[in-house]
């Protein structure tokens, strides 16, 4: 397996930001579709991508693509993909997930059932045996299909990236680490400038920009499902990445980090996940209301996301928090603000207009980030 086609999902809207991370890393793009980005590489890759990613939501080994309308098409063309260069005679391996969109196979159990059993009778014919243990390393397989087009892969990550393994402690309607990383990247933010985040939750918008600050990898702290696959990985490549992440922390970074919140439960929290993070030292945690925002920062940023309506508050208190946000935003007047929201009359409310507006989805909540820009830092 000298090179290997990647898959790496992601949320709807953020496909930019994780072809650039890819890029980043040295790899080339291959192809770039809604909520998912295609890439080449070496066996590291594999590695490397699940370490350093921070907006992808799994790394997928893509083992092949083919088109079909029938169950029995579908069984034969699993069967013609070399399922003995991923998979050994003990391996044990299921079909974790089926999704099919505007396709003839659409019923995700019935394609589970079939692609299991196709690759079955292929391993039974190359290793001649009629009973497998599955006692070894496991390999959950995917199967998406999009007009006919079925794309089968297997699961390299296990547990979803967003799962960083510091966030112990939620709050009511928290953002994903992948949605809050991937709206950092979506600002020009850099670690010399003031960062606030005034509903910060469970701290998790604070955590990755002082993650990304201080260049910490955001798979660094967990486990892989690959890191058994034995056959396909060695533990050098591995101890390289990890290496390779260890090396490009920033150890003695000061930065301006800011998370406020009225309730002293989500603060603490906040508290309790920063430090799982490593983080705890770089971010100020602080029982604030909105309205009591300021700042003597010149050209600072504020990333945030507030109470939306649908999951907390209503309609009324969501306007009257969106009014005193707008308040505060006129006296930051060399701010830029990054506000991620369902609400549609957030800049008539605040009475500004967005520089650029972006749809993402949380969780399955369609929202939009709004980017005011303020002015650019001057020369010294």
């Amino acid at each position: 397996m000298d090179k290997v086609q990647l898959i790496a999902p992601c949320v709807f809207g953020v496909e930019a930001v994780l072809k650039r991370e890819i890029q980043q890393l040295g790899y080339n793009i291959i192809d770039v579709e809604d909520g998912r980005v295609t890439f080449e590489g070496d066996r590291e890759a594999i590695c490397r991508s699940n370490i350093f990613l921070r907006s992808a939501e799994r790394v997928l080994i893509k083992v092949g693509s083919f088109r079909a309308t029938s169950f029995e098409e579908l069984f034969d063309k699993v069967k013609a993909l070399e399922w003995e260069n991923y998979l050994e005679k003990d391996s044990k391996f299921w079909v974790t997930k089926a999704s099919s969109i505007k396709s003839k196979l659409f019923s995700p159990s019935d394609i589970q059932s079939i692609v299991k059993k196709s690759i079955v009778d292929r391993l039974r014919r190359i290793y001649k045996a009629e009973w497998f243990e599955e006692t070894g390393s496991q390999y959950p397989i995917r199967v998406f299909i999009k007009k006919d087009q079925v794309t089968i892969s297997i699961d390299s990550s296990g547990e979803a990236l967003h799962k960083r393994g510091y966030r112990q402690m939620t709050t009511k309607a928290p953002l994903s680490e992948t949605l809050a990383s991937s709206m950092i990247q979506l600002t020009p933010w850099k670690e010399d400038r003031t960062l606030i985040d005034p509903f910060c939750g469970s701290g998790t918008i604070p955590i990755e920009a002082a993650m990304q600050g201080a260049n910490i990898a955001p798979g660094l702290n967990r486990s892989f499902e690959s890191e058994d696959w034995n056959n396909l990985l060695n533990k050098k490549d591995w101890f390289r990445a990890i290496d390779e992440a260890h090396d490009m922390m920033k150890e003695n970074i000061e930065v301006d980090i800011q998370g406020y919140d009225i309730d002293e439960e989500a603060l603490k929290a906040a508290r309790h996940n920063a430090q799982l993070a490593g983080v705890d030292h770089l971010i100020h945690f602080q029982k604030r209301d909105i309205k009591e925002l300021s700042s003597p920062k010149k050209y600072g940023f504020m990333i945030t996301n507030p109470p939306y309506g649908e999951r907390l508050g209503t309609k009324e208190t969501t306007e009257t928090l969106y009014k005193e946000m707008g308040t505060v935003l006129k006296k930051l007047d060399t701010w830029s603000f990054f506000i991620i929201t369902s609400y549609d009359g957030i800049e008539k409310v605040i009475n500004k207009k967005a520089t650029k507006k972006r749809k993402l989805y949380n969780g399955m909540l369609k929202t939009n980030f709004y980017q005011f820009y303020g002015p650019k830092p001057r020369q010294s």
